[in-house]
């Protein structure tokens, strides 16, 4: 069974895509699927002014906003992908990173890219 996962706790999706979609496999099995997130305040539908810091936290309030629409935490979280602008910011990103896993991070990717939607860093 496939379900969208759409909360106002988290910026709307700026394309044609969900925030998330819950799959259920069999039986209990759940899991999330979600798509990326940008340091986009839902309040006020415009990325947020920072440093890659800055907007890594943001990013982290608007994950945890869609998980927790369906009963999810960070700790649930298998596998993570990142995206920075430039890889000078994977330091900072990092430090902000490490204090939402502190124990049993997940699987990651980082990866640098020439861009990302709204001029966002991360």
């Amino acid at each position: 069974m496939r379900k969208m996962i759409q909360t106002d706790e988290a910026p709307k999706a700026i394309g044609p895509y969900s925030q998330a979609i819950e799959y259920s496999v069999s039986g209990p099995i759940r899991m999330i699927y979600s798509s990326g997130q940008v340091a986009i305040d839902p309040a006020i539908g415009k990325l947020i002014q920072g440093d890659v810091a800055v907007q890594t936290t943001r990013v982290f309030q608007n994950l945890v906003a869609v998980l927790a629409a369906r009963g999810f935490h960070l700790t649930d979280v298998v596998k993570a992908t990142v995206y920075l602008t430039d890889m000078a910011h994977f330091a900072a990103m990092n430090e902000v990173y490490a204090t939402h896993f502190p124990a049993h991070p997940p699987a990651r990717s980082t990866v640098a890219v020439s861009g990302l939607p709204a001029g966002a860093l991360v």
